[in-house]
């Protein structure tokens, strides 16, 4: 197309540089690193309640660890998510919305979150250091609520996981 040598305007022959490409590699796992240890806490407490005391005082180091995240690291996990998050998807910008399956995988994502943050935990924190006794009917009800809503995040996770791993053509 027109004489050999000269380009038309507003052509160079280079490919604009994309800072998203090599930053994604490193952003992914990282933030899904932080969402796990976001999210384990919100599933796994709820079922160390099933032995009736309280569940700061156990033993075991799973518990504890869970219960450190839990408490210390819950606000700065759950900003360390948002950062990541959102430069995930200032990298992949405008291309979410040609994939309806990572869009719908986005809003599952979201609502784990919000389910997580903003019903699991503040529950958890009322319940995990009651003594509860054998016949405390009330208390075994909302553990066993609790368990029932980390089954439904465990659930919308392995849906996410199924979405990403299948990309399906909605």
């Amino acid at each position: 197309m027109g004489r050999p040598g000269v380009r038309p305007a507003g052509l160079t022959g280079r490919r604009p540089y994309n800072l998203a490409v090599p930053i994604l590699p490193i952003i992914l796992p990282l933030h899904v690193g932080l969402a796990i240890a976001l999210f384990l806490p919100a599933i796994l407490l709820p079922f160390a309640l099933r032995s009736g005391r309280p569940v700061d005082e156990s033993q075991n180091r799973l518990v504890r660890a869970l219960l450190r995240l839990q408490g210390r690291g819950g606000a700065v996990l759950a900003t360390a998510v948002a950062i990541t998050g959102i430069i995930l998807v200032i990298g992949l910008g405008l291309r979410i919305g040609d994939q309806p399956w990572l869009v719908l995988a986005l809003a599952f994502y979201a609502l784990d979150l919000v389910i997580a943050f903003f019903i699991q935990r503040p529950e958890l924190r009322a319940l995990v250091g009651v003594r509860a006794a054998w016949d405390d009917r009330l208390w075994q009800a909302r553990a066993r609520r609790q368990r029932y809503v980390s089954y439904a995040m465990a659930g919308l996770i392995g849906l996410i996981a199924f979405l990403m791993s299948t990309k399906p053509q909605l």
